[in-house]
């Protein structure tokens, strides 16, 4: 009994040790596409904020629903100024409107969540080279992992969507380079 009174002074201490802090694991170039507004996005106005990326497309049967419900999760769970980007891997099929009508349906923030579709070259360069995830060429097969960049444009953490609590970790990594961020 003596020794558990002992080890629960530490065991607080522990509990409030500070976060390690993320590896960098990558770099995110600029981009130029288009949003589910028809407007041109480029990856430059995500410079100082937070933000999670995923790669969907619309008329996916399978995870993508899955993905964009943790996204919503995601942008209930997480500070306003965390921005969410959802890249199509199905171009030809992801038209703006296309996104826009999804955005709707999973109740998107306009001002957090945008949805890119554009250049097949631009999409697969991003989805192979920058985030290693693979590219979207011409298949509907893609990762199903959430990405985490920081506010300079560093990739932080990959996040698979069948990761236990995935909704949680990447709301709490968040917040670490938000406050990492100053």
């Amino acid at each position: 009994m003596k020794k558990l009174v002992l080890l629960l002074p530490l065991l607080g201490l522990w509990a409030c040790a500070p976060q390690k802090p993320l590896q960098i694991l990558g770099e995110v170039p600029d981009f130029e596409l288009i949003d589910q507004d028809s407007r041109e996005f480029k990856g430059k106005s995500l410079e100082g904020r937070v933000w999670i990326a995923d790669f969907i497309f619309t008329t996916c049967q399978g995870p993508c629903p899955r993905m964009s419900s943790h996204m919503r999760q995601i942008q209930d769970a997480t500070d306003p100024s965390v921005q969410l980007v959802s890249f199509s891997v199905d171009p030809d099929n992801d038209t703006p409107a296309a996104f826009a009508a999804y955005a709707k349906g999973f109740g998107a923030d306009p001002s957090r969540w945008h949805f890119l579709t554009g250049d097949k070259a631009v999409l697969n360069s991003l989805g192979k080279d920058a985030f290693k995830l693979g590219g979207i060429g011409g298949g509907v097969d893609h990762s199903t992992r959430f990405v985490l960049i920081d506010a300079k444009g560093r990739i932080r953490g990959y996040y698979g969507l069948s990761d236990g609590g995935v909704v949680s970790k990447i709301a709490k990594d968040a917040a670490a380079l938000k406050k990492e961020q100053g």
